[in-house]
């Protein structure tokens, strides 16, 4: 089970991860709560599993390998609420687990720039959430434990265009906003890298090199599809939901240097506009 990889929570960045291993001879097991997307996990050639409703106990004594992208909850970390007993027992005889986190857990740094050394202060729940659960994987004595902080995501079927063309993208303008992005693909190149020369401990923040305002994003895809500018909202007077409101409670510029010099990773997309150009281009 040396090539074998355990996704828990098979979920968006996950599947891009699977898409560059299998070609390579690679097994990837990838859990889903939905049985609805058993199906659809399937035809990628990724193994689904229900879970919770499977015993996952078995598959944990053999692989060797496990990627764990189930957010944390009400309850703390749903991985380690579950399983947490047969993870630390197996801990030694794994090779590599990486878990995927946010940069969020830097908090709001008014436009500053944020590295792996930053103090974590984060300034939501979820922020707060995220900080918690990485210190849970981090207890777990004898872990090949491998941290990535992901920024904004976004790529094929996450993007700004389906807004703009339905007229529904706003341009909500706050200033000092600055928010810091990462290409799927990114991602998962980062993570092969990662699991090629496993570093237990280590923690990377993955992101691309421009950070940029978000109306600015906008305002590009905006450009490229030839169409109308979103018209420019005050975030201060904006009708937003709470939700959507709290992703503006921080703003930041994330470093990926030590990323690309400890995995030699170089993105693919190392802005936005390189980005949205090839989603676009894919028409996607």
């Amino acid at each position: 089970m040396d090539n074998t990889l355990l996704s828990l929570g098979h979920g968006y960045s996950a599947r891009a991860l699977a898409a560059r291993l299998i070609p390579q001879g690679w097994r990837v097991i990838g859990t889903t709560r939905s049985a609805e997307k058993q199906d659809e996990i399937a035809r990628t050639g990724v193994e689904p599993l229900l879970w919770p409703g499977t015993d996952l106990r078995p598959l944990l004594q053999e692989v060797r390998h496990v990627l764990v992208s189930a957010g944390p909850g009400p309850d703390g970390d749903p991985v380690l609420a579950a399983l947490g007993p047969d993870i630390a027992a197996i801990a030694p005889r794994l090779r590599w687990l990486g878990y995927l986190s946010t940069t969020g857990v830097y908090g709001d740094h008014k436009g500053a720039w944020v590295d792996e050394q930053t103090p974590l202060t984060p300034a939501t729940k979820r922020g707060q959430a995220r900080v918690e659960a990485e210190a849970a994987w981090q207890a777990i004595p004898d872990l090949p434990l491998h941290i990535f902080r992901l920024a904004g995501i976004y790529g094929p079927g996450r993007g700004p265009f389906a807004k703009v063309r339905r007229g529904t993208a706003r341009r909500i303008i706050k200033k000092g906003q600055v928010f810091s992005r990462i290409h799927v693909e990114d991602i998962a190149q980062a993570l092969v890298l990662s699991i090629a020369r496993p570093d237990p401990g280590a923690i990377y923040n993955l992101c691309d090199d421009d950070p940029a305002p978000p109306q600015d994003v906008i305002g590009h895809a905006a450009e490229l599809l030839g169409l109308p500018l979103p018209p420019a909202e005050d975030f201060e007077t904006a009708e937003m939901t709470p939700m959507a409101r709290s992703f503006y409670a921080e703003s930041k510029k994330v470093r990926n240097d030590h990323a690309k010099q400890a995995l030699g990773w170089d993105p693919q997309f190392p802005n936005y506009r390189t980005g949205l150009a090839a989603m676009l281009k894919n028409d996607i």
